[in-house]
């Protein structure tokens, strides 16, 4: 995130937030992908189209199969796979991911302290994790029937109390 991707909202006439929009964090980390990495396409699945599927499934918590059914004028989720497919090493690719991602972070919040806020999600987990899955399983108070859960935390800045 950057500052120039940062839009101003007034709130009330005597007070200002800068804000970031949903579209700007999307545009923001297709960004920083396409700078960060090349995976070769062809034809009507270029890399930005591609990265952007890919960001859209993860966010929303969905396949690429519906979401490139849902989404219009994109490559089919088979022209997706197929590109996918060429990728050897996801773990790699997965340490450089968030690499790149972190040197989005504002130079302001790498150094002291800060105070900051979480909001920890709970998704219900239902039936038997196999080995892969383990690692990323939670377990808290039981809740509608489980004690499994995948968890996901979000984490602000407080800035001037804001």
């Amino acid at each position: 995130m950057t500052v120039s991707s940062l839009t101003k909202a007034t709130q009330s006439e005597s007070t200002e937030e800068l804000v970031l929009t949903d579209s700007e964090t999307l545009d923001e980390v297709i960004q920083c992908l396409v700078e960060n990495f090349s995976i070769e396409t062809q034809g009507a699945c270029d890399q930005q189209t591609l990265f952007e599927i890919l960001v859209k499934a993860a966010s929303t918590g969905d396949s690429i199969e519906n979401t490139a059914k849902l989404l219009k004028n994109i490559p089919t989720a088979n022209d997706i796979r197929y590109h996918l497919n060429k990728i050897n090493n996801f773990e790699e690719l997965e340490a450089q991911i968030n690499q790149a991602l972190k040197s989005r972070i504002p130079l302001g919040l790498k150094k002291g302290c800060l105070k900051i806020a979480i909001d920890l999600n709970l998704i219900c987990y239902y039936g038997k994790p196999t080995l892969s899955e383990l690692p990323y399983i939670y377990r808290s108070e039981a809740k509608s029937g489980t004690n499994s859960f995948y968890a996901y935390a979000t984490l602000y800045v407080i800035s001037n109390n804001k």
